[in-house]
């Protein structure tokens, strides 16, 4: 545990961490410091560890806190203490980068002064950054679904992972979705191990046709959608006992499956936490010990190819791959091209786009302002119909605003500007 020296000095595991401006709030609205967060991943670097340690981290950084600007990070600072672990990444782009690898509470410590909220490891170990030992299963609902359907949803997935022998560890994401945790063997690279993602979220969709989807255009969803694409090489996700940046700092915790139906993420939060792995111990203890293989889901992805599901599409970011289909929303595309046809006729949809954002907040406000002022049509939205895209720059985010018409009657729909 951290022992205060002379108040802005931590003693963490032999080694000392400065905290600077400890009062600084991160989270205003539960009146939240630095001093806290860093306290908090000290009293849980267990689980912690269990989720992100030995793992190259992106820092994501919020200096002014959840209400003020973030950045990535993927570079190590060069002024880092001497025990401060880096591994060398290299990323589709061909460029490379010394991330942070924390193995110890007191480099969780450092990292939380850094204004680090969130941690970010990548699904592989630093002893073997080519070959992932963790599927991550991302269920993200769309605006308006319930957390029912998205715990149902949980279940599905969890019964396709044991049909095909791999165990599945739940966690909320800290936000609105749920996280399955897969362990395998680090015998397959990344494109193998997405390819196994997106069988599996193929396979939960045909189960589950009006509950879940893997389709990757926002304009395409409902539901759950299975993101396959978080196990495509360079992607993070929280992991486990990761705070997230929302005014209540809640944390993305792991659950027992019996506990997923019955619990509220609004619970598990920075405060309550630490207190919860004291007296329950970390559900996720196990985790390590159940490493399974990934044959069985890609003989899945080899049945579907052959059935006419080829390869999906890829982040923007990423080369374009030989198989992939069009790497443009349907309603935007011109022509199909030469890729292979989907496996039903896509209808374009009648999309417009109202603003642009440097931060969340603001692209929600301009949905909300467009909704004032075209009222009528605005009555015949679902909120599914409000889409919120996330761009990921090269070391920030920004935020695109689309309006989805095609449940506004053609006479009330505004003309795009």
């Amino acid at each position: 545990m951290a022992e205060a020296s002379t108040g802005d000095v931590l003693r963490v595991d032999g080694h000392e961490v400065v905290v600077s401006h400890p009062d600084k709030l991160l989270f205003p609205a539960a009146g939240l410091t630095k001093l806290d967060l860093v306290n908090y991943y000290v009293a849980v670097a267990e689980g912690a560890l269990r989720g992100a340690g030995g793992r190259p981290c992106v820092l994501v950084r919020y200096p002014a806190g959840v209400d003020g600007e973030f950045f990535f990070q993927k570079r190590a600072p060069a002024g880092r203490p001497d025990w401060v672990e880096v591994s060398t990444i290299r990323f589709p782009s061909g460029r490379t980068a010394e991330e942070v690898v924390p193995r110890s509470a007191a480099t969780l410590a450092w990292m939380a002064n850094l204004g680090c909220i969130e941690l970010h490891p990548h699904p592989v170990r630093a002893d073997d950054l080519d070959h992932p030992d963790e599927l991550r299963v991302d269920l993200d609902p769309v605006p308006g679904v319930a957390w029912p359907q998205i715990r149902e949803v949980a279940a599905i997935a969890r019964d396709v992972l044991e049909e095909h022998g791999l165990v599945g560890w739940p966690k909320t994401s800290g936000s609105r979705g749920i996280h399955v945790l897969v362990r395998i063997e680090r015998r397959w690279t990344f494109d193998q191990v997405r390819r196994a993602a997106l069988a599996l979220a193929r396979e939960v969709e045909r189960r589950a046709p009006q509950l879940a989807t893997a389709q990757w255009w926002k304009e395409e969803r409902h539901g759950v959608f299975v993101d396959y694409n978080q196990n495509a090489k360079d992607r993070t996700v929280a992991s486990a006992y990761s705070v997230r940046p929302r005014p209540d700092a809640r944390v993305s915790t792991p659950l027992t499956w019996d506990e997923l139906p019955l619990c509220d993420p609004a619970d598990f939060t920075l405060r309550t936490v630490p207190a919860r792995l004291r007296a329950r111990g970390d559900p996720h203890a196990g985790i390590d010990r159940a490493a399974g293989t990934l044959d069985s889901l890609l003989e899945l992805s080899a049945r579907q190819e052959r059935e006419g599901q080829g390869d999906a599409p890829w982040p923007p970011h990423y080369r374009k791959q030989a198989s992939e289909p069009p790497r443009a929303p349907p309603s935007t595309r011109r022509s199909a091209g030469t890729a292979a046809p989907a496996p039903a006729k896509r209808v374009r949809k009648p999309l417009v786009e109202i603003a642009r954002a440097d931060r969340e907040a603001d692209a929600i406000a301009a949905a909300d302002q467009w909704k004032a002022q075209h009222p009528k049509a605005a009555e015949h939205l679902a909120p599914a119909d409000v889409l919120v895209d996330r761009m990921r720059g090269s070391s920030s985010l920004w935020y695109r605003v689309r309006i989805n018409l095609e449940h506004v009657p053609a006479p009330l729909r505004p003309k795009a500007r």
